[in-house]
């Protein structure tokens, strides 16, 4: 049997660059690394309410770290900035589609993007994302296909209607 120690190393192996990611997603790469130094902090100190499959409950805890601790207006700023620096510069044809949803994406609410971000970049499924954002399933789902609709309308003026039906597929 693995000691506390032991599960929490192969936790905090399996999941940093993950919910790294997803910080980084929301507030920027200032913040990513003490944000998810104090989720790991809070992990270890509650460490015998870490479910199983720890993804979404870090997820949750590293959301409720961000809300806690970083003003909304900082937050909104340090994404429009990433955003920008994703999208500038010389790019290849073949990358201009994905611009254009990193352009899409950055008009869209911050709850918006975070419903896709959870489901299309984290890869989480409907349950576990409902779980990291505290709520049911089938709210989620509401959620989520409300969110598609608003990025399928910010992509009519930017992508071809072929690209907007492949991602629409990708993303579901």
């Amino acid at each position: 049997m693995t000691s506390d120690r032991e599960r929490f190393t192969t936790i905090y192996d399996e999941c940093r660059q993950r919910v790294w990611a997803y910080v980084v997603s929301r507030a920027g790469r200032q913040v990513a690394d003490e944000v998810v130094s104090e989720t790991f902090a809070i992990a270890w100190r509650k460490f015998d309410q870490v479910p199983q499959h720890a993804l979404p409950w870090l997820l949750g805890v590293a959301r409720n770290v961000l809300r806690d601790n970083i003003r909304a207006e900082i937050r909104r700023d340090g994404l429009a900035r990433e955003m920008r620096d994703w999208v500038s510069g010389d790019v290849a044809d073949h990358v201009a589609e994905r611009l254009g949803v990193l352009k899409a994406m950055a008009r869209l609410t911050t709850d918006d993007r975070e419903i896709l971000i959870l489901v299309a970049w984290q890869g989480l499924s409907p349950r576990d994302a409902a779980r990291v954002l505290g709520c049911t399933i089938t709210t989620f789902r509401v959620r989520l296909h409300r969110a598609r609709k608003r990025l399928e309308q910010e992509l009519e003026p930017i992508t071809p209607a072929m690209s907007r039906v492949q991602l629409t597929k990708e993303w579901s």
